[in-house]
């Protein structure tokens, strides 16, 4: 399980048609930010069944505070504005939620 008290939830609805574009524009040009300022994502992952054309994401943070120093890092890099060019015509939505885990005795997470 997560053991992150944070996590930042996010889902981007894809224009139909654009999810392999919207995948390698992510890959090329946001991934190596977010994996230097963010680390690596809890989970990435594409609908399949329900809502089509979303892209799943979450990210673990120690606190809010670590929250908001990490994006606004990835938010000033230079190169951000470039992924945000490219992805802009794909993307029709976004949600970004915080959500935290919840521990469960019975799975000894507590």
């Amino acid at each position: 399980m997560n053991h992150k008290p944070v996590v930042d939830h996010r889902i981007y609805t894809i224009r139909p048609r654009g999810m392999p574009e919207f995948i390698e524009v992510f890959d090329r040009l946001a991934m190596p930010i977010l994996l230097e300022h963010l680390g690596a994502p809890l989970g990435f992952y594409t609908s399949s069944i329900g809502p089509l054309n979303q892209v799943v994401h979450l990210w673990g943070y120690d606190s809010l505070d670590d929250f908001e120093r990490r994006s606004q890092a990835r938010d000033g890099d230079p190169r951000f504005p470039a992924y945000l060019q490219a992805s802009a015509h794909l993307i029709l939505a976004q949600e970004t939620r915080i959500i935290r885990p919840v521990r469960f005795h019975s799975l000894g997470s507590a």
